[in-house]
């Protein structure tokens, strides 16, 4: 976020950082029953208390919203700032740049984003998501030893590093330089500049994995907060999530690209389009 605000700092533009904080903090590095613990209040997006905030001014020009996913959905801290009464205040009529960190599936998230921000009168005006560009099951190794590991380094020196690569965070700036334009007033080419850039990209597959574990995801969450005890059906969805991730990702992954892609070349090229240009 600060690479990406600084073009417009170096342009004189005044720009507030506002860093929000859960209340209690969540713990890190994670343990395995605690991350998956919260699953069902995320997807289900209940709020959690945040630390106190102050927002320097009353009308904004622009907000950029940084955030990441959880679940497929938006993490918790995330849904309690975007269920905050002062937050919401500045969103209506305000134009609004979303900021994604993920390991590589952000368009579940990203959808129910979109709908909170329109029904609380705020405009999507550019989206940009950071991923790790690794394999899909070698970007799940090292995202789990970085967050039950709490090291962002390789494992064993056979893993690459976890999460964004140090080259995309550098390349923020030039999304920035993007937005500087844009601030005059007139939004529409800012979106398809960013995706020009290589801001933002939308891999098949993974909006196939995305918008099916998306709805079992809430099927899972449902279930989960009707039972007295939870930690046996947490249990089973984690070994679910193993299971759909390690066996199902790379069978979804050919059926993709040997079936689905060219028999429906059209249609998925309209779906990527949708999702890459805010359609």
């Amino acid at each position: 976020m600060d690479r990406f605000t600084a073009p417009l700092v170096e342009a004189g533009v005044t720009v507030e950082t506002v860093v929000v904080r859960p209340n209690p903090g969540f713990p890190f590095p994670w343990t395995s029953d605690t991350f998956f613990g919260e699953m069902p209040d995320c997807v289900l997006s209940v709020p959690r208390g945040l630390e106190p905030f102050s927002l320097g001014a009353t009308r904004y020009d622009l907000i950029i919203l940084g955030y990441t996913p959880w679940f497929l959905s938006p993490s918790i801290p995330t849904n309690s700032l975007l269920q905050d009464p002062a937050f919401q205040s500045v969103l209506k009529d305000t134009p609004v740049i979303t900021v994604t960190g993920c390991r590589n599936m952000w368009i579940s998230a990203h959808i129910r984003l979109r709908k909170s921000l329109e029904d609380r009168g705020a405009r999507l005006v550019g989206n940009i998501a950071l991923v790790d560009r690794h394999l899909n099951l070698v970007s799940l190794l090292t995202i789990m030893h970085w967050l039950f590991g709490g090291k962002k380094d390789r494992w064993r020196n056979i893993l690459p590093v976890p999460g964004v690569s140090q080259t995309d965070i550098d390349r923020m700036s030039d999304y920035g330089r993007l937005v500087l334009p844009a601030l005059a007033g007139d939004w529409s080419g800012l979106q398809p500049a960013l995706v020009g850039a290589g801001a933002v990209d939308v891999k098949p597959h993974l909006l196939f994995i995305e918008r099916n574990g998306a709805r079992i995801f809430g099927i899972w969450a449902n279930v989960i907060v009707r039972k007295g005890n939870r930690k046996p059906w947490l249990r089973a969805f984690k070994w679910y999530i193993m299971f759909a991730l390690f066996l199902l990702g790379p069978l979804v992954y050919l059926i993709t690209q040997l079936i689905i892609r060219p028999l429906f070349y059209r249609k998925v090229n309209s779906v990527r389009k949708h999702y890459l240009y805010l359609n």
